[in-house]
């Protein structure tokens, strides 16, 4: 009983199976006639492939022609150049030679710029890029009036891109190396240069450091005007302060620096000479400072003082006028010694002298440097100018108006 119960469940079970697959089948059937209904023979016309043919070579040549070319400019441009720099290396006839200068930056410039003249690439490889707007414009008019590629680098080298415009327009200048062998010249003062130079019979080198100090003008009449504080500023005869300078961070020095008196100057000088007075003390010595900050009329008073005592001769070799002195920008101070009368000839001027531009300070007026200082010898001022100045005047032994001449002119 049991087994036919087995076998006529399994045929019930086949039966359903047959039953559902068959109406699988019927579906797939369905579908499939369906889609076959609606397949379409797609025969086209024997011109149309061969044109179809055709444009597909065509594609195919454009896109292995584009890859090359895109490769190609991908190798130029690795070398630094731009991509429209890079375009026109690519066509050019001269492609070998740009591409065993490899990188360079001028000529990269002029390649970007329709101021391009093919005649003059080889001189762009051989000149020093400067980052100025019309460099390329400046380089071919230069060139054009016969400069070599090494005179046009040294005019270059000289001047910001207005004063190579400038210079570019006048005829040109034959002997360059007279003036600018000394990397601080200033293509702007080639005329001053020349016009010092002959009426002094000064030297190449004094004449350009003396035309940078503007002392190729008449003192206190034509002087720079000074209008912002620095620690690196000038102030003589020919560098006056502005009438609206104020001094940075003015504060009373310490009254046991100051004998007791009221003196003001910068908070950073002040620091810095407090920090020299007590390394002296530690090798037993002793300073104090007599004179710091004096304002435009604080030192006018001081004219008519010395005016009145010793007249006008001894007022104009010896005492600035107001607004031309150091005094008046608060990084200056007269120091004296509290065991001499005579700085000079004490142990302080002494330790001063070999240690003073370790805190940032130098002897302002020497002996020596009258000509270019334009003031008398003062063994008892002192300028706060910063390390860094202090310590390459002391090791260079040169004036402050040198180095000024030398680096921050502008």
């Amino acid at each position: 009983m049991g087994r036919v119960f087995f076998f006529t469940q399994k045929r019930l079970n086949y039966s359903i199976f047959y039953k559902k697959n068959q109406l699988l089948y019927g579906i797939l059937n369905i579908v499939g006639g369906s889609l076959k209904t609606k397949k379409v023979k797609l025969k086209l016309k024997p011109n149309v492939v061969k044109y179809l043919k055709v444009i597909g070579v065509l594609l195919l040549i454009f896109l292995v022609c584009f890859i090359f070319y895109r490769k190609q400019i991908s190798n130029i441009t690795d070398l630094g150049y731009s991509e429209i720099a890079a375009k026109k290396i690519l066509f050019d006839e001269d492609k070998e030679y740009i591409l065993t200068v490899k990188e360079n930056k001028t000529l990269n410039a002029a390649l970007e710029t329709d101021f391009y003249k093919a005649k003059y690439l080889k001189n762009y490889a051989k000149i020093n890029f400067v980052d100025h707007k019309n460099l390329i414009k400046n380089i071919n008019t230069l060139l054009d009036k016969g400069y070599s590629n090494s005179d046009v680098n040294i005019i270059l080298s000289h001047g910001d891109d207005n004063d190579v415009t400038e210079f570019s327009k006048r005829e040109r200048v034959r002997y360059l190396e007279e003036f600018y062998e000394f990397s601080y010249a200033k293509l702007k003062y080639y005329d001053r240069y020349l016009a010092y130079t002959d009426s002094t019979g000064e030297d190449e080198k004094t004449t350009v450091i003396h035309v940078n100090l503007n002392m190729d003008k008449t003192e206190y009449d034509d002087a720079v005007s000074v209008d912002k504080f620095g620690y690196d500023m000038l102030v003589n005869k020919f560098h006056a302060l502005d009438n609206g300078f104020e001094v940075v961070d003015l504060i009373s020095v310490p009254m046991d620096y100051s004998g007791g008196e009221e003196y003001k100057a910068n908070r950073v000088a002040i620091t810095a000479l407090t920090q020299m007075f007590e390394a002296a003390k530690v090798d037993g010595l002793e300073m104090v400072v007599n004179s710091a900050y004096r304002s435009y009329d604080d030192q006018l008073e001081l004219i008519e003082f010395y005016r009145k005592w010793y007249g006008d001769n001894y007022v104009n070799k010896y005492v600035a006028r107001a607004g031309y002195s150091e005094h008046q920008t608060g990084l200056a101070f007269d120091i004296g010694s509290t065991s001499s009368k005579v700085f000079a000839d004490s142990k302080e001027y002494q330790w001063m002298q070999e240690n003073c531009y370790k805190y940032g300070f130098i002897l302002r007026f020497t002996k020596k440097a009258e000509g270019i200082t334009g003031y008398k010898s003062e063994p008892w001022h002192y300028r706060y100018v910063g390390k860094e100045i202090a310590e390459y005047i002391h090791t260079h032994k040169i004036t402050f108006e040198e180095y000024y001449a030398m680096f921050l002119v502008k």
